[in-house]
């Protein structure tokens, strides 16, 4: 499905202070805090969920930003709804995870069913939940608190949850976890650790995903996005990174592919900014960083 969405032309000013532009569709959301975006094969929507505070509902968007379906999870409680994913057959997954001040023991995923995409009130047909075996402390000490999560994707049969770094001193260290696609309560299997920039501002990481075809990871933050490839199986760390400049520093929360060559991108609106979807190639993200 394509979507053909207004052209604007983005300034981004590079190293040497020159202004560059990067063309970007750009459309207005009527969610304020839109926190994640995914795109379904069952769907020709624009999935978007709002975090914690906010409906525990999920929203198809049309071309135009607009809600063209509201959908109530009846059995799922918005504790801190953070990223959205789906899966081959079209199944949505409802990342549960937000964790703000690393004390919660209720984390989770919620799946929602391909065909009830077309419903008012769907029920989560599974609740994965799970765990992370290294922490020992609800809440750690402030240099500890690396239990946060904004971010995760669904590659064959399991989710990959990238962590957001609260602690005291950050340093840019993103955990990577992976946790089976099944209903239960589950370790978290530590795989690695990503090293962003060491700006919290710019460098905590506030969504991910994953290619159509598997060869690419987007991990975003407020004005960067790391794409990850040539890796083996689900050893994403040991590829290639790649670290693209966006236009702007906004609260980015979401982000997803459209395809393998264009990556869409929401943030919340946060007074006179915000409140956006846009979309990007990412040739041109790499041509102008």
């Amino acid at each position: 499905m394509k979507y053909y969405l207004p052209l604007f032309a983005i300034a981004l000013v590079s190293c040497n202070g020159k202004s560059q532009e990067i063309s970007s569709h750009t459309v207005k959301l009527k969610l304020k805090e839109a926190s994640g975006v995914e795109i379904s094969s069952a769907s020709e929507l624009i999935w978007v969920l709002e975090d914690s505070g906010n409906k525990n509902s999920i929203y198809g968007l049309n071309s135009d930003g607009k809600i063209n379906k509201t959908i109530e999870i009846e059995n799922a409680k918005n504790v801190d709804w953070e990223d959205l994913t789906s899966d081959k057959a079209g199944n949505l997954y409802i990342g549960d995870f937000g964790n703000n001040d690393n004390a919660r023991k209720d984390l989770c995923i919620y799946k929602v069913d391909s065909k009830d995409l077309s419903q008012e009130i769907a029920t989560a047909s599974s609740k994965i939940s799970f765990y992370y075996p290294e922490q020992t402390a609800f809440p750690p000490k402030k240099s500890g608190l690396f239990y946060d999560a904004e971010s995760f994707f669904e590659h064959n049969g399991n989710f990959y949850i990238f962590t957001k770094n609260r602690s005291k001193g950050f340093d840019g260290s993103v955990f990577l976890y992976k946790i089976p696609n099944q209903t239960g309560n589950h370790k978290a299997v530590l795989l690695g650790k990503f090293q962003a920039c060491n700006i919290y501002k710019h460098c905590a990481i506030t969504s991910a995903a994953i290619s159509p075809n598997g060869k690419t990871i987007a991990l975003l933050s407020a004005n960067k996005v790391w794409l990850l490839s040539d890796f083996s199986s689900d050893a994403f760390l040991n590829g290639k990174t790649e670290e693209l400049t966006l236009p702007d520093a906004t609260q980015k929360e979401g982000i997803c592919f459209k395809d393998n060559e264009t990556l869409l991108i929401v943030d919340e609106k946060d007074k006179k900014t915000g409140g956006n979807q846009y979309e990007f190639k990412i040739s041109d993200l790499k041509s102008k960083s």
